[in-house]
């Protein structure tokens, strides 16, 4: 592999441990083990795409919380952009959090 060449694996696991980083302010788990996050897209030029959802569509933190995740993403080095879409199709329920999110909210 050339120094230019980026294992896209390696840089998912960076945007991951990113994402894991930040944080619902209304419930103490991250918006990974949440399921928020819908899908990631890296493209051939390291431009990122997050595919997310809220919990509620009128979410406190719906103007601020992208805008994190955006910052947040754009900060690793390898990644020349990202950009934050937010969805509600479909609408996030409880069944999406991980088996750690709900352990860590007394949900199991």
């Amino acid at each position: 592999m050339s120094e230019t060449t980026i294992d896209t694996n390696v840089l998912g696991d960076k945007i991951v441990r990113v994402l894991k980083t930040i944080y619902d302010p209304e419930i103490p788990v991250d918006i990974y083990e949440l399921g928020l996050i819908y899908d990631v897209f890296v493209n051939e030029d390291y431009d990122v795409k997050i595919l997310m959802t809220l919990t509620t569509p009128n979410c406190p933190v719906a103007e601020t919380l992208p805008l994190e995740v955006e910052e947040k993403v754009k900060s690793i080095n390898e990644v020349k952009d990202a950009v934050v879409e937010i969805t509600f199709d479909p609408p996030w329920s409880q069944d999406l959090m991980s088996e750690e999110a709900k352990l860590e909210l007394g949900m199991l």
